[in-house]
Formats: structure tokens, sequence, C-alpha cells
């Protein structure tokens, strides 16, 4: 169900046109005078907490309201540790564990599905951010809070929807309590996972308690780059037994079917296994060197990433691009906050 009028004091299920202007209003205030000029400040939450930078310069702040409170997490800073956990880009499986530091392993759980693979980079975000974030949780649920919002834009929202899973998880396992309301708006985010993520995700958040933003003229939630392999698909599907069906042809249509089929996947399976070279090993070793003690995970034989979260679309039109006209200097024209807030007040809710 879409559409409120105003931000309801207790959580409910549906996307908030108001909930998710104001919470842009309260995280436009990390970034500099330039980030936020002309964008006016939240009348609904106030800042009580702010975390220090960790690991690859991960940051969250927690926002008060009447009835609720908000995970706000940061996305990306202009430095290269930051840059590294969205350019960490190979796929590991959904639950695991992560080596972050000398003195850093995080126990990880994201989805229950074995076939579930997540952004390695987000992940490790995600980790060390967590044992600060079920602390506060916890401190703010002795003070009788028990709804909370979940928010990020860009890296952070990416980060978002991994905080949710493993806070969901935390429920289950009795870390944190079971009557806690988690609801998420995931802003500008990229692709988090696989589909059996986006499956396992969409199931424990329906209906109506996960949302992902998206500008329709922004190149960010199109990455990372999806690459679907014959392993990504489910056990039953008629490319298993290709051989065998190839086997049973006649004898002269064999070598003609061998080659096509090799043709259409060996590029596939090479493109995966440079992604986890460059963009899993390679970019390990740099952190490592700026993290002592991060350590290079194994990763998934994939790079199916796709799109997670009920959609909210936001579609340009030709007034839009007069406001914000397309630019090869300016790349992240669509994926700013001020563009995302004027779709959100053309949106018909």
């Amino acid at each position: 169900m879409l559409g409120l009028s105003s931000v309801s004091q207790n959580l409910q299920p549906g996307f908030n046109k108001s909930e998710y202007r104001e919470l842009v209003l309260a995280f436009s205030r990390w970034n500099d005078s330039s980030g936020y000029h002309g964008i006016p400040e939240s009348k609904v939450y106030k800042t009580i907490y702010r975390a220090k930078e960790r690991g690859l310069l991960n940051c969250w702040e927690m926002y008060e309201a009447a009835g609720h409170n908000v995970i706000s997490i940061r996305g990306t800073r202009d430095y290269a540790l930051s840059w590294m956990a969205n350019f960490h880009a190979a796929m590991i499986p959904a639950k695991g564990q992560l080596k972050l530091g000398d003195s850093l392993t995080y126990d990880y759980h994201f989805a229950n599905n074995d076939k579930a693979g997540v952004h390695v980079g987000w992940a490790a975000s995600c980790g060390f951010l967590v044992p600060d974030v079920t602390a506060k949780v916890l401190e703010q649920y002795q003070k009788g809070v028990r709804d909370f919002i979940i928010f990020g834009h860009s890296q952070g929202a990416a980060v978002a929807f991994l905080m949710n899973a493993q806070l969901k998880y935390y429920q289950t396992t009795g870390k944190l309590p079971k009557d806690i309301k988690f609801k998420t708006y995931c802003s500008a985010a990229p692709k988090p996972g696989n589909l059996y993520f986006s499956y396992d995700y969409e199931a424990d958040n329906q209906i109506g308690w996960s949302f992902t933003v998206v500008n329709g003229a922004d190149w960010v939630p199109e990455l990372p780059v999806s690459i679907q392999s014959i392993g990504d698909f489910n056990k039953t599907n008629p490319f298993k037994n290709v051989q065998e069906i190839i086997q049973k042809r006649p004898i002269l249509e064999r070598p003609i079917m061998e080659f096509v089929y090799s043709e259409l996947t060996k590029y596939n399976h090479k493109a995966v296994k440079k992604y986890q070279t460059y963009l899993g090993h390679f970019v390990a070793k740099a952190i490592g060197h700026s993290l002592k003690g991060f350590e290079d995970p194994e990763y998934l034989h994939s790079n199916y990433y796709v799109r997670c979260g009920t959609s909210i679309i936001l579609n340009p039109d030709a007034q839009y691009y007069q406001s914000f006209p397309d630019s090869d200097k300016a790349v992240l024209v669509h994926h700013n906050l001020k563009a995302y807030l004027y779709l959100l007040e053309q949106l018909k809710v």
C-alpha cells in the first residue's frame, strides 16, 4: 500500500512519502554545506548519536522521532579506502565469516538459502558497524523504543540491506528481542547480492517493510555489473543435462552443438573469474595495506547481481532534465539528494 500523509509515530507497512522525505532531509546534514545547500532541515528527526568512523571509513548515526528511532548509514566518502568498499565487488556466500582485522572477526548471516550471495565490500562495511548498531538498538529498547527505521543512500543503502538482514537474524537467535520492528528505506541503492539473497530478503520484509527508491536516470542502481551463468540457475533447469541431450543427438550434429554450447557459456565463466581476481583478490590485498589483519575471503563463482526490495521508481520527465541535465563531467547529477527530492515531489502516491 502506498502513501501516508505524514510521518507515523508508530511504524506502519507501506511506502510513506513524507517518511522517506524526512529521512533524506535528516541525512543531508552529513554532507558539507554544498551538499545540503537549498535542502531544509528535517522537522521530524533529531540526531541523538553519531558513531566514530570504522573500517572502510564506515559510519552511522541515530535519529530520534516520536515513537521510533532511525539507523542512518553513511555512503561513500571521497577517500580511496571508502571507495574500496565499492570496488571490492566479488561475491561471497550470504552466511559465513569475515576476518576484518587482527581483533575483529565477523560471523555474518544475511540469508538462509545456501545459494544466496552478497557483495563482499558492503558485507565488510556492515561488519564494522553492526556491533555498535546492535548495542545502541538494545540501549534504546531498554528505554522503551520498539520501532526502528534503517536508512541509507548510495553505498549506505547497500549496507542498509545487509544491516536489515543481519539484525533480523539476530532476532531469531535471541541476540535482539523479537518484538522490535524494522522498516527499511534504501535510497539510490546499488545491487547488494544475487537473486537468492533477494528472494530471502524480500520474503522476510514483505509486504511493505522494505523499499528501494530509484531515480530512473541514476547509474548507481545499475551497479555492480551482473553476469549470469549456467551455475546461477536453480537445480531444476533445462541446462543441467545439456551434455546428455547432446550425446543423444545424431553423431554428425554433436560437434556443432558442443561448439555452440561452449561459445555461449565459456565467456561468462571467464568473466566471473576475472571479476574475482581484480575486484576480489586484488582489492582485498589493497585493503589489507590499510587495515592490518584484513583477510581475503573465499568467493562464490558468481557475479549475478540483481535489484532488491520493493521498488519505488522516480521517473524523470523533460522538465526534470531542464533542472538536472545529463553531463559527462557531473556524473553524480542524477544521484544526488536534490535530484531525488525533486522527483519525489512529482510522485503521485
